[in-house]
């Protein structure tokens, strides 16, 4: 077993397709450890805003294998591919940290994921594993949040209606 730490985002039909994907890792890996559901603007591209959350989940697969099972679940979630990378998304969730782990590939797998320099990532994983020092850096999510340039700017905080 191994702790996956996971940024789920959503911006068309947000919140119901963020219930979806979170009661899909509450059936497949039982307990989910949930951050607040933070409203932020687009990142890449103008479009509409994102939902975005974080979760930590127990996952008995190793990270290639969650990493294709988290596709499929957002293949499930009608996931367009065939645009550009920065664009709406019906679900996006990436497998930010894996344990301690450092990899690099196969395909597009790095851990710890790149976007953690984003603060719709950072924030939600340092809300609910702020002692988590990332492999690679020494540094725990909440030293690194502290010092990103977005710390002092308020979130907004959204509903999924659940």
């Amino acid at each position: 077993m191994g702790k996956a730490y996971l940024s789920l985002g959503s911006n068309l039909d947000a919140a119901t397709h963020l219930r979806g994907a979170i009661a899909a890792l509450r059936e497949r890996f039982g307990e989910v450890v949930l951050s607040p559901v933070y409203r932020t603007r687009a990142v890449g591209f103008d479009g509409a805003d994102f939902y975005n959350s974080a979760a930590i989940v127990d996952s008995d697969l190793e990270p290639q294998d969650l990493n294709d099972w988290l596709h499929a679940l957002e293949d499930r979630h009608g996931r367009d591919r065939s645009g550009p990378r920065y664009s709406d998304r019906t679900l996006d969730i990436d497998l930010v940290l894996y344990d301690d782990r450092l990899l690099e590939g196969p395909g597009n797998l790095r851990i710890p994921r790149p976007e953690l320099k984003h603060a719709f990532v950072l924030r939600p994983l340092a809300d609910i594993a702020p002692e988590v020092v990332v492999a690679g850096t020494g540094r725990t999510l909440d030293e690194l949040w502290r010092a990103h340039p977005d710390y002092a700017q308020p979130a907004v905080v959204a509903d999924l209606g659940d």
